[in-house]
């Protein structure tokens, strides 16, 4: 069993457009999902497989990210104000060198799961392996997700666990990437200055032949309307009731 990273960096600064007009006033990492708010469901999973410490940007309504984290205890938080706004890659670039040489988490805050035989984070270390990988998704089969009318992202190659991304291919992607992922810095080499998406290093590992997937065993929540949010919570709290 590998020892599963110290770090992470959650990713809080979105805008959350398609989350109106319940994001007018609050962060989408802030809205609640069965009784916690999103931001603090990653959190507490990242708590749970001994996570130390973790970088959260914010953009959008920071001001209310940054007071709610306040009161948290574990993991120890470092606050990253991002102005401009740096996208998904740019925002972690900001912070590499916080991470050292060593393998960390990377989490969206507005993702929703539940674990399967084992915690999806844990399960992520124990396959981690620095020798060949540079960056590890977690991937959810598309036909699992409740209230999700959107394509997957990639399929797996024959016989392998090397995601292959989907746009462009004759193959049907019968994966989505579910946000959490262990990348190396190493993967950063390289990657620009400023604003860019964290999906070109994706591409990246993937040509060099060093991006891996693990498939999740668990449920995954699709949060991104409205609606889903609210259809989300119907199933968790049945599931609880029942």
């Amino acid at each position: 069993m590998n020892p599963a990273p110290k770090k992470a960096f959650v990713l809080a600064a979105g805008k959350g457009e398609r989350m109106r007009p319940l994001t007018d006033t609050c962060p989408k990492p802030l809205l609640m999902v069965d009784g916690r708010t999103m931001l603090d469901r990653t959190l507490d999973a990242l708590a749970d497989v001994g996570v130390e410490e973790v970088v959260v940007n914010h953009f959008y309504l920071g001001k209310m990210i940054a007071d709610h984290l306040k009161s948290r205890k574990a993991p120890r938080i470092t606050l990253s104000p991002e102005t401009p706004l740096l996208d998904t890659g740019g925002g972690v670039k900001k912070m590499i060198g916080f991470f050292g040489d060593a393998p960390f988490y990377v989490l969206n805050a507005d993702v929703v799961w539940t674990d399967g035989k084992k915690p999806a984070l844990r399960a992520l270390a124990d396959k981690w392996d620095s020798s060949k990988i540079d960056l590890l998704l977690l991937l959810h089969p598309a036909d699992k997700i409740p209230a999700y009318a959107g394509k997957g992202d990639y399929y797996l190659a024959d016989g392998t666990d090397k995601p292959v991304f989907a746009k462009g291919n004759d193959k049907t992607a019968n994966y989505i990437f579910a946000g959490p992922r262990i990348v190396h810095p190493r993967l950063f080499n390289g990657a620009p200055e400023g604003a860019f998406s964290f999906v070109e290093l994706f591409h990246k590992a993937e040509r060099d032949g060093r991006l891996y997937g693990l498939r999740h065993d668990g449920e995954w929540y699709h949060v991104g309307t409205p609606e889903a949010l609210a259809e989300t919570n119907r199933i968790l709290a049945k599931r609880q009731a029942g």
